[in-house]
């Protein structure tokens, strides 16, 4: 039985799985919007947004707190230099004054192979 247990195991075992979230994160982030199965954007879709309200939140801080934020938000993007600026540098000032939500799925229908249903997972404008 899987009573309270969250998240998505995704049919990956523990490590593949947090591979491919910092992958698909990284990817949203830098593309601005991505294709991938419903699962997957369900998966990663809470954490992108944890991201940037820290990246927003970051700018009423202290210095050594900023600084502490970007170590935090690299250490879960795997240490990617260019997408850590980007989060807090773009993504966090323009967000300043929405109160969450920063990202949007449209549905796309099945997948042609397997018949997985795909969505678009892409940051909202604003």
């Amino acid at each position: 039985m899987r009573h309270q247990i969250s998240g998505y195991r995704l049919g990956r075992d523990k490590d593949h799985r947090t591979q491919m979230r910092r992958t698909l994160i990284k990817q949203l982030f830098e593309h601005e919007k991505i294709t991938t199965t419903r699962a997957k954007a369900a998966a990663i879709r809470g954490q992108a947004e944890q991201l940037i309200t820290l990246a927003k939140n970051s700018a009423s801080l202290s210095d050594i707190e900023k600084v502490n934020a970007r170590r935090l938000a690299a250490s879960y993007l795997g240490n990617a230099n260019d997408t850590v600026r980007k989060l807090f540098d773009d993504l966090g000032p323009r967000y300043s004054k929405r109160p969450g939500g920063y990202t949007r799925v449209l549905k796309l229908g099945p997948r042609l192979g397997d018949a997985a249903e795909m969505v678009m997972l892409e940051l909202v404008e604003e």
